[in-house]
Parts: structure tokens; sequence; C-alpha cells
């Protein structure tokens, strides 16, 4: 293990770069995961990290030890910081201090859509795509596809948010939206708070494609239109509509539902 104790030094400094800019993220094809249950859910689901960096206080916790431990055995580069360094580059408050820094995951992108997915139309908000992600891997649809102008999936906010639903997911950025919708295989459902059909009236029992769109526009015109169907959930009371998160949740449960029925 080695420790490291200048704000100036490169290694570090690669490190505070990804932990505050996105840009950085994206460039280099790196992430941060923050935390033990992220940096735990990694190395069950996914393998070893790139580098493993622990705040030298909590050396002393069992579970930081048991992840340092495997990242030893593994041969990962452990690195150990002050509590101050280490604070600047996690954004978990009274969390315990791990981080593992590692490749983000590149996964072969299908030539059409052919299982349970997931289209995600210009969702901004990185809360509500974890969710979106934690809740579609929790009900067994594999692929996610975010068009550009969706919060970036690997952001810490995000990977936070999703609680490891990451390592069980095949994320495809900048998806061209429209095209997947076209040649998809499998039916394609959009969801509308204008739409006519109910979401409980529609047959899931086989593979499905959700489409999901901005916060306050909802799905664009053009996605619509090339849906195979457009579903509604129909709810009581004064409010508007659901929060997209939770309009995720209930269609992909529902789909859930009729296939274990």
């Amino acid at each position: 293990m080695k420790t490291i104790t200048s704000r100036e030094n490169p290694v570090y400094k690669e490190l505070k770069q990804l932990a505050t800019s996105s840009q950085a993220r994206r460039k280099t094809g790196r992430t941060l995961l923050d935390g033990v249950h992220l940096c735990q859910a990694y190395l069950d689901l996914r393998g070893s990290p790139v580098h493993c960096i622990v705040a030298e206080p909590s050396l002393a916790n069992a579970e930081v030890a048991a992840i340092v431990e495997r990242c030893e055995r593994a041969r990962v580069h452990v690195t150990s910081l002050p509590e101050a360094l280490y604070n600047a580059l996690s954004q978990v408050e009274h969390g315990v201090g791990v981080l593992f820094l590692i490749d983000t995951p590149l996964a072969q992108a299908p030539s059409a859509l052919s299982v349970n997915s997931v289209l995600l139309d210009n969702l901004q908000d990185p809360g509500n795509v974890g969710s979106i992600l934690r809740s579609a891997a929790a009900a067994g649809v594999k692929q996610v596809f975010c068009a550009p102008g969706t919060a970036f999936c690997w952001s810490p906010k995000v990977l936070r948010a999703a609680m490891g639903a990451h390592f069980v997911l095949d994320i495809f950025e900048n998806a061209d939206l429209p095209a997947l919708v076209r040649g998809a295989r499998i039916p394609v459902l959009a969801t509308s708070g204008y739409a006519d059909r109910r979401l409980y009236d529609v047959d899931l029992r086989g593979p499905v494609a959700w489409v999901l769109g901005h916060e306050g526009q909802g799905v664009s015109p053009a996605l619509l239109e090339l849906a195979t169907q457009r579903v509604v959930i129909p709810h009581l009371g004064k409010v508007e509509s659901l929060n997209v998160a939770a309009c995720a949740a209930v269609c992909f449960f529902e789909q859930l539902r009729q296939n274990q029925a």
C-alpha cells in the first residue's frame, strides 16, 4: 500500500479531476465508485478495479479492510490518503472512506432491440436516471439506451442513486433512439400522459422496450410517433402525473407481474 500526502501528486491530481469533472470522466473513459456498497458490488459482479483509494482513518473499519485485502490479493494498486485529501475526492457525507477507480464498461451495442430494454429520452436529473437503473435491474431489464442530453450514467450522483445496478446492466450512451425504435424486433411502448391505452390493459408477457422522456416535456413527439404503442398510468387525485422514475418502476414491475402470473 502506498500513501499520498501532497495535493500536487500527479496521481492525486488525476483522481481530483475525475471526482469533479464530467468532461474528464467522459474523455478518459474512467470514473470513481464512492463508498463501501458500490465497491463491494463491483468486486462481486465485475471484478477488480484499476485502483483502490482509502482514507487513512477508514483502514480500521472491518468492511474497508476486507475490500483492501481483496484488492491486494488481486494485485490492485491500493493508496491511502489523509482524511483531508480523501474528503476532497468523495461526495458522500459521513461515508466510510473507500473509492474505486474503474474503467467505464463498454458493452457491444446490439444490432436491434430484442430483450427487455429502456430508452431514456433526454432525462436530465441524475437522481431520476439512477433510480430508473435501479428499478430496471431489479425488474429484469437487460439494456439501457441513453439519448444525447441524458444525464451521464457514470457520474457520481447516478452511480449512488443506482446502488450497483450499473454492474448488471448493459448501458449505451449517446444512442440513436429513433433508429433503435425503427429497427426494433420487440414492441416499443412509450409513456405519455395523453395516451388512450392504460398500462394495465397491455399484454406485457414478452420482451418490451420502454421509452421514458424528459422530466418536464415527456417523450419527444418523434419517438411517440414511432412507438408501437403509447401507454398511460392511470392515477387518482389532482396530481398531474407521476415522477418519471416512479413511472418507470410501475411499468417495469407491471411487466414482471404479468410474466410471473
